[in-house]
């Protein structure tokens, strides 16, 4: 069975993802980046389907596959409230009811990007589901994955790509 949510997310359903201050493919913010703000960005969300039990957002960095041999996660929430119109500037997850995972850092939060050299791009995959994960927070990309294709029906998904490079910003 192939992977959902390590390769780039085809577009299915109108579920739309975009963010105020960047466009798709563009630069992100610096206070997106772990060396200054490690802030996520405020994310738009649209067109959820009205079936839709719960949503997953994923942020991950395929650009790491050739230098470690994987793509590294940097953000995972899912049992995301479906009626959500947006992701705040950063946004608590576990105040509104969804549960973080743990990244490739080993922290179940955001983690910036840090690209170890150049520009790297990253991506926002945001999924639909016809029900929800219920994971413990300890889990990890590859356990979500396998429940969300194997417990749920997706219903839609998208994905927003952003980039940055590691001479973004200041270190403070």
């Amino acid at each position: 069975m192939s992977s959902l949510l390590d390769v780039d997310l085809e577009q299915r359903g109108d579920l739309t993802l975009s963010a105020p201050d960047f466009d798709d493919g563009d630069r992100m913010p610096d206070y997106v980046g772990a060396v200054n703000d490690d802030e996520n960005p405020r994310l738009e969300v649209g067109g959820v389907p009205a079936d839709a039990e719960s949503l997953v957002l994923v942020m991950d960095d395929p650009d790491t596959r050739e230098a470690v041999g994987f793509t590294i996660d940097h953000w995972l929430v899912w049992d995301v409230d479906p009626a959500i119109d947006h992701v705040p500037r950063d946004w608590d997850p576990e105040a509104d009811g969804a549960t973080v995972g743990y990244n490739d850092m080993l922290e179940s939060a955001y983690v910036g990007p840090a690209p170890p050299s150049g520009e790297h791009a990253y991506r926002f995959k945001l999924l639909a589901l016809d029900g929800e994960i219920d994971l413990p927070p300890q889990a990890r990309k590859a356990v979500l994955d396998l429940r969300a294709r194997t417990e749920c029906s997706v219903l839609a998904g998208t994905q927003l790509v952003g980039t940055y490079d590691s001479s973004q910003g200041t270190i403070e």
